[in-house]
C-alpha cells in the first residue's frame, strides 16, 4: 500500500462517517462507493480552496446530466477576466497509488470544456446544480469577459498518460486550458504545508544584509531564476507561506505576461528590473561573512510571502523549455529577493508583512484580518450565543461552525444590502469590502444573518436536488410539502441572497425593530422568531421577488437563464425591490 494514499483514503471515510448529513444532500441512496467518491471530490476542493466541505459542496455538481463535471467554480471578473474551473474526481479503492487517469476521460473533459462556455451550445439536458453555473459564466463571456479556464483532474493514482497528453496539445485548448493533475501525493504536500523547508541557494553579485533590527535580519540581493526553479522542484507548495491558490496558473493575463518576459531573448535578461521580486521569511540564515559576493545563503523555515506566483511561473517555464530540449540560456535571469530572519513568536509580524505586501492581491486577506481586534471580539461574543466562529483556516471543517467567509457573504447580503456583490465579489469580502461588512458589526448581527442565508439555501438544496435529508431539514418552515413544489422557478438558482436581503429586512420589520437594535439581548428572541415564522416570510419574499422580476421585464416576456445571471450579478433588482 501507498503511504499517502493509505492517508488520503483515511480522510476520505472521515468524510464519510462525519459528514453524512452533507454528503445525503449530495447523493442520494446509500450507495458507499459513489459516498466515497463525492467525499473525495470534496476533499480536493475543500483542500484547494482552503474551505470547509460546507463551502465545498457550493462547487459540487456531480450526478446525473454533469457532463462529467463534478465541481465548477467561477471566479470573480478582474480586469475583463475571470477563472472558470472545473473539478473531475476519479477514485478508486486500490490503494497501491499505482491507477492512472483515464485516457477517456480526458476526451470527455477536452469535449467538455469546449461545449459547455460555448454560449450558444444548448444545456437545457444538464442537472440543476450544474447548468446555473454553466449560464452564470456564458453570461459574462456574453457580456466581453473573457474566460481562463482551469481543470482539474483529481485520483488516487498517477497522472493521465503520454497518450493522453498529446491530445490535450492536439485539442486547440493547450495554451487556454490550465490541466491540472492532483492526486494523493498532491493533496497530503499541501495538508503539510506547516512543514519546515531548510536548504541553500546561491545569489550573485553584492546583497545587502543589515543586523540592526532587534532580533531580525535583513538580506537583499538579487537570486537566478534557475535557483528559483531547483529550490520548487525540490520543495513545491511546502515553501508557499500558504497554499497553491496563490498561483492561478499560465492562463492568467498577468502570470502570461511575466511567462512572456521570460521566453523573450530580448527581454529575459531585464527580467529583474520588471518584477516585484520575491518576499522570504526565515528561522535563520547564514552565510560566509568573509565573501565579498556571490554569497550562498543557507536558509532554515524557508517560506515565502509574497511573488510565489513569480516562483511557479519561473518553475513551469524553465521545465517546459527544459523538457522540449531548448537551449534557451537563462543564467542571467535574476530576480530582487528580500529574506528577513524574525524570531520563532513574531508571528503578528510575519501577518503584518503578508498584508503590506499582498494588499494587492486579496487571496488570502482573510487569514490576514484574522487577528483584528473585530474578529476577536466577533469570535468571543459569538461562542456566548452558543455557536464556533472560525477566524483561522484549517482544522476539522463542520457544519456547525462559522466560518469568516460565510459571515462575510452573510452580512454583505443580509444587512449591508448588497447582494450581487456577495456573490460575485468573494476576493473583495476580505479587501476592499471589509470595513463596510464588520465595521459596526456584533456577533448577533451576523449569526443571524448567517441562520437566515443557510435557512435560504437549504431551501434551495431541496428544490434542486430533493433529497430526503433536505426535506428533513427545511419540513418545519412550511405547512404541507406542495407549498414547495410549486415554487420551481428559475430565478431560485439566483437568487439565495437576493432573498435572504428580503427576509432580514422582513424579519426586522414584522418584529418592529432596526438593525442596530439587534443585540445578544433580543438575538434568541429573533431567532426563535425566524425558525417559527421562516416559511411564512420566505413565500412572501419569493412573492416580492417576483414581483420585481415581473417590473423589470414585463409579465409576458420569458427570461433565458443567461439574462437572469446578469440581472443579478449587476443588482438591476435592487432599485426595482425598493420600489415594491
Amino acid at each position: 500500500m501507498d503511504i499517502n494514499a493509505g492517508i488520503i483514503d483515511q480522510w476520505v471515510n472521515g468524510i464519510v462517517m462525519k459528514q453524512r448529513e452533507l454528503l445525503d444532500s449530495l447523493v442520494s441512496g446509500n450507495d458507499v462507493t459513489r459516498k466515497k467518491s463525492a467525499a473525495f471530490v470534496l476533499l480536493c476542493i475543500a483542500t484547494l480552496y482552503d474551505i470547509s466541505y460546507v463551502e465545498a459542496a457550493e462547487y459540487f455538481t456531480d450526478g446525473g446530466n454533469d457532463a462529467g463535471v463534478d465541481g465548477i467554480h467561477i471566479g470573480d471578473v478582474v480586469d475583463d477576466e475571470f477563472v472558470v474551473t472545473f473539478f473531475q474526481g476519479k477514485y478508486k479503492d486500490n490503494l497501491e497509488g499505482n491507477n492512472q487517469f483515464p485516457e477517456t476521460e480526458i476526451d470527455k473533459a477536452i469535449a467538455t470544456v469546449s461545449y459547455l462556455l460555448d454560449p450558444k451550445k444548448p444545456c437545457d439536458f444538464l442537472n440543476d446544480r450544474l447548468r446555473p453555473k454553466i449560464e452564470e459564466a456564458r453570461s459574462l463571456i456574453n457580456d466581453g469577459f473573457i474566460p481562463y479556464v482551469h481543470f482539474f483532474l483529481c485520483n488516487n493514482g498517477q497522472k493521465w498518460s503520454e497518450t493522453a497528453q498529446k491530445k490535450i496539445d492536439q485539442s486547440g485548448f493547450s495554451n487556454k486550458i490550465e490541466w491540472l493533475h492532483v492526486n494523493h501525493d498532491k493533496l497530503f504536500s499541501i495538508k503539510q504545508n506547516k512543514k519546515n523547508v531548510n536548504d541553500k541557494f546561491q545569489l550573485q553579485g553584492a546583497a545587502i544584509i543589515d543586523d540592526q533590527f532587534a532580533f531580525r535580519r535583513v538580506l537583499v540581493g538579487k537570486i537566478p531564476a534557475i535557483e528559483i526553479k531547483d529550490l520548487f522542484d525540490k520543495h513545491g507548495d511546502l515553501l508557499l507561506e500558504r497554499n497553491i491558490r496563490r498561483y492561478l496558473g499560465i492562463t492568467n493575463r498577468v502570470n502570461k505576461a511575466v511567462a512572456k518576459t521570460l521566453l523573450d531573448e530580448k527581454q529575459k535578461n531585464n527580467f529583474y528590473f520588471f518584477n516585484n521580486g520575491i518576499t522570504m521569511i526565515c528561522n535563520k540564515f547564514r552565510h560566509n561573512v568573509f565573501q565579498g559576493s556571490d554569497y550562498v545563503v543557507s536558509v532554515e523555515g524557508i517560506k515565502i510571502v509574497n511573488g510565489g506566483q513569480t516562483c511557479k511561473i519561473i518553475q513551469e517555464t524553465l521545465n517546459n523549455l527544459q523538457k522540449n530540449n531548448s537551449q534557451t540560456d537563462f543564467s542571467r535571469v535574476f530576480i530582487l529577493l528580500r529574506l528577513y530572519e524574525l524570531a520563532e513568536n513574531d508571528q503578528e509580524f510575519v501577518r503584518d508583512i503578508t498584508f503590506a505586501t499582498n494588499s494587492q492581491n486579496p487571496v488570502e486577506l482573510q487569514d490576514l484580518h484574522s487577528n483584528d481586534e473585530i474578529q476577536q471580539q466577533l469570535e468571543m461574543g459569538i461562542s456566548e450565543l452558543g455557536f464556533s466562529y472560525k477566524r483561522f483556516r484549517g482544522g476539522d471543517s463542520v457544519a456547525e461552525n462559522i466560518s469568516p467567509t460565510e459571515a462575510a457573504t452573510a452580512v454583505l447580503s443580509v444587512w449591508r444590502q448588497l447582494p450581487h456583490q456577495a456573490k460575485f465579489m468573494h476576493g473583495k469580502l476580505f479587501g476592499e469590502l471589509y470595513d463596510t461588512i464588520f465595521n459596526g458589526l456584533n456577533p448577533a448581527q451576523l449569526v443571524l444573518a448567517v441562520s437566515i442565508l443557510r435557512q435560504v439555501k437549504d431551501v434551495e438544496n431541496y428544490l434542486e436536488r430533493k433529497t430526503l435529508v433536505s426535506f428533513e431539514r427545511i419540513k418545519n418552515y412550511f405547512v404541507q410539502e406542495k407549498e414547495l413544489t410549486e415554487l420551481k422557478k428559475d430565478f431560485i438558482s439566483y437568487s439565495s441572497y437576493f432573498l435572504a436581503m428580503i427576509i432580514g429586512q422582513q424579519l426586522l420589520r414584522e418584529n418592529g425593530i432596526l438593525l442596530q437594535q439587534v443585540t445578544h439581548r433580543n438575538f434568541h428572541e429573533l431567532k426563535d422568531y425566524l425558525e417559527k415564522h421562516f416559511g411564512e416570510i420566505y413565500l412572501q419574499s419569493i412573492q416580492i421577488l417576483e414581483r420585481a422580476i415581473v417590473s423589470l421585464y414585463g409579465s409576458d416576456k420569458e427570461i433565458s437563464f443567461q439574462r437572469l445571471s446578469a440581472t443579478f450579478r449587476r443588482g438591476d433588482l435592487l432599485e426595482e425591490l425598493s420600489l415594491t
